[in-house]
């Protein structure tokens, strides 16, 4: 799939998928029957720095049924698929990236590379704790190998081409499929969705969101919510307009 969606939904809502949409079933079931009601208003989007193979399972095993994305964004920005097939306009941008070099240098610092699920022709996923980053940053900046670096949690240190990441995929795919920039409402929990949410216009940061993310984010609004998870979400989609409150027949998050 190359070419740009005809026609569309006003909305586009994207939104990390570890500890945002789950972590609570009971929610994400409540959110999913009220995303039910409402789309044809908008395109559901799933964005994770998984790769796709782990996130199709995880969609099958633990979304409710009916609860199917229009697009997911997988391996850290690095992956699109619109429909169930492979955006190859947005990977062909990656081509040549020296994946293999990357993975070398920080396996001969001394660092433990993630399971090898987590890495892929375009994202390099190894445990690097906070005190070594630095130096592993500073080897990878030393060859100039066209990377940026995406650090989270205590060890959590991902690399990718530097025209790639979470942001940048919104950013392409909310052109692709037509929305306006001022229409996109983005949701995540962690470091790693830092340029996810400067992506979109409307940010919510769900209660159960690390402090990473929230003082990392510019300083301009984004909803915080009370709720955690899949209701936090919720929340923040009736906050924005995106949902109405009235669309869920249990009523709005916040009382």
């Amino acid at each position: 799939m190359t070419g740009p969606v005809e026609g569309g939904r006003e909305w586009l809502f994207i939104s990390d998928i570890d500890d945002t949409l789950t972590g609570d079933d009971a929610a994400l079931k409540r959110l999913s029957e009220v995303l039910a009601r409402n789309r044809d208003r908008l395109w559901l989007v799933v964005n994770s720095s998984r790769p796709s193979g782990s996130v199709a399972e995880t969609l099958i095993n633990v979304f409710p049924a009916g609860l199917t994305p229009d697009a997911v964004v997988t391996a850290m920005g690095t992956e699109i698929g619109v429909g169930g097939e492979n955006l190859t306009v947005w990977q062909d941008r990656f081509d040549g990236w020296p994946q293999g070099r990357i993975f070398e240098i920080l396996q001969d610092l001394g660092h433990t590379p993630h399971d090898e699920v987590y890495q892929t022709s375009w994202k390099v996923s190894f445990a690097v704790p906070v005190e070594a980053q630095a130096e592993a940053v500073a080897a990878l900046e030393g060859e100039n190998l066209n990377c940026q670096i995406i650090a989270s949690g205590t060890s959590d240190f991902d690399v990718l081409p530097v025209n790639a990441g979470k942001g940048e995929a919104t950013r392409f795919l909310a052109a692709h499929l037509g929305v306006a920039a001022d229409h996109v409402v983005a949701s995540g929990d962690s470091g790693n969705d830092v340029e996810l949410l400067k992506a979109a216009e409307h940010r919510i940061a769900v209660g159960n969101a690390r402090q990473e993310l929230l003082d990392a984010l510019p300083p301009v609004p984004f909803y915080h919510a009370r709720a955690k998870h899949a209701a936090g979400v919720l929340e923040g989609l009736m906050h924005f307009g995106v949902v109405p409150a009235g669309g869920d027949q249990n009523g709005p998050v916040n009382g």
